[in-house]
C-alpha cells in the first residue's frame, strides 16, 4: 500500500535534503607549559555522597589537574553505581579531552542534572581518564578524600 494511503506523504529527495554541510573540524589542542595537565592516583579512599546515597566509593581515583582549575577526581566506572545514574543529552567539547557526555543523578532532584561527566573516548594526552567518571562539587552532597 503507498504510504499516501496510509496517510503519510510519500519521501522525496529535495535539494534541501540532500545538501547537508560539513561538519567543522574540532580544535585538538597538546597539553603544554601554557596548559599543563597532570594525572595522578590518589592515595586516598574518594567516596561521592548524593541525597545521602553513596554514588561512587574508589581506592584507585586520579587526579586531573589541568591549567589552574581546580584538581578533579575521575574515579572508575567500576567503582560508581551507575543505576543511581541517567545519561543525559548534554555535550560538551574540550580541545585538550575530547567529547564529553553527561549523567544525571536523578535522587539528587534538580541540583543533580548534568552532576556527572566522562570522556568516552578521551585524547592520548589524557587516555589514563577513559572509562573514569568525573562529578561537580557543587551538584552533590559531598566528594570526600579518606584516608
Amino acid at each position: 500500500m503507498p504510504a499516501s494511503v496510509l496517510g503519510q506523504a510519500p519521501h522525496r529527495k529535495t535539494e534541501a535534503m540532500s545538501h547537508h554541510p560539513e561538519p567543522k573540524a574540532k580544535t585538538v589542542k597538546i597539553p603544554g607549559p601554557d596548559h599543563p595537565i597532570t594525572i595522578e592516583r590518589n592515595a586516598h579512599r574518594v567516596v561521592v555522597k548524593v541525597a545521602g546515597r553513596v554514588v561512587a566509593d574508589t581506592r584507585v581515583a586520579l587526579t586531573l589537574r589541568e591549567a589552574k582549575y581546580p584538581a578533579v577526581q575521575y574515579v572508575p566506572r567500576k567503582d560508581v553505581d551507575m543505576t543511581l545514574l541517567e545519561r543525559t543529552d548534554h555535550l560538551t567539547y574540550c580541545p585538550y579531552k575530547g567529547d564529553c557526555a553527561y549523567y544525571s543523578v536523578p535522587a539528587g532532584g534538580e541540583r543533580s542534572i548534568n552532576a556527572v561527566w566522562t570522556y568516552e573516548e578521551p585524547y592520548a594526552a589524557v587516555s589514563a581518564i577513559k572509562d573514569h567518571v568525573a562529578f561537580y562539587p557543587d551538584r552533590v552532597d559531598a566528594i570526600e578524600e579518606r584516608p
